[in-house]
């Protein structure tokens, strides 16, 4: 059985070490390891348009390991085929960390590979990921245009050449993914759900969540995720070859969640990206926290409701009101949602027997 480990806050650097700590990181680490952090910088575009990883993740990460002895750390990542890796390290501000703590960036797309196989597949893979004691792989949370979901699997996507990534798509993705899940095994994986893009891998329209989650089975992180969006785990083809490839199982009832602060959720702030501003105006929120409008949100954009607005947030606890809620604060509507925070899938169901 899974465990996901679910962390919410605003403090991004100090979120990640009380993840590692809570999932006893420190118990799988020896001193001597060289241990390398894979983010997602498809591009070069700061964290907060929703599609690349906060530095301030990646810096709780290398304090962590730092603390637990661990010397020899590098930042490996190669950003899409029309992009600059190097930029990207640089606009991203994973130069400047890389100088604040002495750690090695490495542009995967110079760096050299070995052919493996791989389900009827020869997969080229850089060898930095393959020679790695430790590696880590930290995706964003979002949506992708051809695959509908990014997140841990497909972030490995960047441990591959340039002329590698233009195969995956030639061979439509999916099977290329999931075969290439079999042959890599991050150590763990933490994944940055503080805001990212439910609409588009490239980002623009991100909506804040506040949450950050980490695990070991990159399969039940990606569906339990999916859900998160408002997504099927079931319709997203790499996802459930992964699984077929025994690489790990689907999130479901059974998987256990821990939260960490769930109490101190933050609020949500609501205009960020075109998306939540379209959408706004089928929501009555107040006071809600970011997780649960998030939820709402990517629900919304899954479906095509043309019903009365929704009302979410703590606001509404207690009160009795003649119409359509979200999440146990609006357990006073005369039909709602239940959660604490509803998942977006769940959402996405209720409205659709409304």
């Amino acid at each position: 059985m899974p465990t996901i480990y679910v962390n919410y806050g605003t403090d991004l650097a100090r979120m990640a070490g009380e993840l590692l700590e809570g999932a006893h990181v420190a118990d799988r680490l020896d001193a001597g390891m060289r241990a390398a952090i894979k983010p997602n910088l498809v591009v070069a575009r700061p964290a907060a348009g929703g599609a690349t990883t906060h530095p301030e993740i990646i810096e709780g990460i290398i304090c962590y390991l730092r603390d637990h002895g661990i010397r020899e750390i590098f930042i490996i990542e190669g950003s899409w085929v029309g992009d600059d890796t190097k930029r990207a390290f640089q606009t991203c501000g994973y130069a400047a960390l890389a100088d604040r703590y002495g750690v090695r960036l490495v542009d995967t797309k110079s760096s050299p590979s070995v052919r493996l196989e791989a389900h009827g597949m020869q997969l080229a893979v850089c060898r930095v990921a393959l020679e790695t004691d430790f590696l880590i792989n930290v995706p964003v949370l979002k949506g992708h245009c051809q695959t509908q979901l990014t997140c841990c699997l497909k972030n490995l996507k960047g441990i591959i050449p340039d002329a590698e990534k233009r195969k995956y798509h030639t061979m439509g993705l999916h099977k290329p993914i999931a075969a290439l899940n079999t042959l890599v095994h991050p150590a763990l994986h933490v994944v940055d759900g503080i805001c990212g893009d439910p609409t588009f891998e490239e980002g623009g329209n991100p909506v804040e969540c506040g949450r950050m989650m980490l695990g070991f089975d990159p399969v039940a992180l990606d569906s339990y995720g999916a859900a998160l969006l408002g997504l099927d785990p079931g319709g997203i083809g790499y996802l459930k070859l992964a699984r077929d490839h025994g690489v790990g199982v689907f999130a479901d009832e059974s998987t256990e969640i821990i939260e960490l602060n769930a109490a101190h959720r933050p609020k949500t702030d609501i205009p960020r990206g075109s998306l939540v501003r379209r959408l706004a105006g089928s929501i009555r929120e107040d006071s809600a926290c970011s997780a649960c409008y998030a939820a709402l949100v990517c629900a919304l954009n899954q479906t095509a409701w043309q019903g009365a607005p929704i009302h979410i947030g703590q606001g509404w606890r207690g009160k009795a009101v003649d119409g359509v809620g979200v999440g146990n604060c609006a357990a006073g509507c005369t039909r709602h949602a239940p959660g604490c925070p509803p998942t977006a899938l769940g959402i996405v169901d209720f409205l659709g027997s409304i």
